[in-house]
């Protein structure tokens, strides 16, 4: 993944043109993430049954993927040692994604003989200006990361001016600064045509903050999926939601109260889309005999929902992996990159929640299972 990736070049995992990850394991062997990262650096303590551990241990072996260990460090002087890269982000606690942007920064860096230090700044000010002296008078970093836990434009702080940085998860003046962020006009795209190639003409949209980044361009990718289908954007298919499962429940009543209800709703995130299911249930209305329900974000709960949610990857571990190769080429290799925003997309995961469009869905759209 090293260039942008639009609706018409989606980005594959598993090629032969990059290494196995840990992303990879997790999905050949039907778990987490974190569980894969769990029994691959044998954490102790960690609470992970004998079968998960031999089928993570299974999938790495048959994909090929090597451990990044001490055997590829380097031996340097260590008097001499530049061998940190500072990771600072606004926030690291509240959410999924950050971490997993970590663990994909961490990974590669020390594949290549590097260390990543987190610091969260918890969007204050002081704590950021603290972090920064704490950071440039530490003569082992190499360069930084910075990030943000939801996609937005930033303003670089002052005193990262002359040091190598790599935007993450954000971006800012266009053509001043590396940037790496998620393809969501792309995400949105993918998973609004799956709906659309299952036979789907009718497909709600239930929305994140209209004033979110993610949020505005899920809906972009969303309408261009509909107009490529020949299909007529129709607003009264669409709400704003907050992320949430309650307001995915509520937006989900509305929807399917029209008198033409929709075939199939994509939501803005796995959460929504589990409020979107229960207000399903309560209707009297089978997923996806009835309804069929698109996520994203693909977190770890929408391999359980019932049925397993089909959702779109947020490819927080590539967006990290992808920073520190940027940066360590900048910062160590000497590389001149020329400054850009770097789009990854995310591949789409198909699981029982949706289906195709019914014989019984194109000629009755009811109000209710029971009419």
């Amino acid at each position: 993944m090293t260039k942008a990736a639009g609706p018409g070049n989606r980005a594959r995992r598993g090629s032969d043109d990059r290494r196995p990850t840990m992303t990879d394991i997790a999905r050949l062997a039907g778990v987490s993430q974190s569980s894969v990262s769990l029994v691959l650096n044998e954490m102790s303590g960690a609470r992970i049954s004998p079968e998960t551990q031999a089928k993570v241990w299974d999938a790495a072996h048959k994909i090929g993927y090597k451990l990044p260990g001490l055997r590829h460090l380097p031996v340097k002087d260590p008097d001499k040692e530049r061998d940190k890269i500072a990771f600072i982000v606004d926030e690291i606690s509240t959410s999924p994604h950050p971490v997993v942007s970590f663990d994909g920064a961490r990974d590669y860096a020390f594949e290549q003989g590097f260390l990543v230090c987190a610091h969260a700044t918890r969007s204050n000010p002081e704590l950021e200006e603290a972090v920064l002296r704490s950071v440039l008078h530490d003569t082992s970093i190499v360069g930084v990361i910075y990030a943000t836990i939801f996609t937005r434009k930033v303003k670089l702080p002052a005193a990262l001016k002359d040091v190598p940085t790599v935007l993450l998860n954000c971006y800012a003046d266009p053509r001043k600064h590396m940037a790496v962020v998620p393809g969501e006009v792309a995400g949105g795209f993918a998973a609004t045509n799956y709906l659309t190639s299952l036979g789907h003409r009718r497909i709600g949209f239930i929305n994140g903050e209209p004033w979110m980044d993610a949020a505005i361009d899920r809906l972009k990718g969303y309408k261009q999926a509909l107009a490529t289908a020949d299909i007529a954007f129709d607003e009264s298919l669409v709400r704003d939601g907050d992320w949430l499962p309650l307001r995915g429940y509520e937006a989900a009543l509305e929807l399917l109260a029209l008198d033409n209800r929709p075939s199939a709703i994509f939501c803005g995130n796995d959460l929504m889309a589990i409020g979107v299911m229960e207000a399903a249930a309560e209707m009297g209305l089978s997923v996806p005999g009835d309804l069929s329900v698109m996520g994203y974000d693909d977190q770890e709960l929408a391999r359980y929902t019932h049925p397993p949610l089909s959702t779109l990857v947020l490819p927080n571990y590539e967006m990290g992996q992808k920073a520190a190769e940027l940066l360590i080429d900048m910062a160590v290799h000497g590389k001149a990159l020329k400054p850009m925003t770097m789009k990854i997309d995310g591949p789409l995961v198909p699981r029982s929640s949706t289906a195709p469009l019914s014989k019984v869905q194109m000629v009755r759209p009811l109000r209710d299972a029971g009419e």
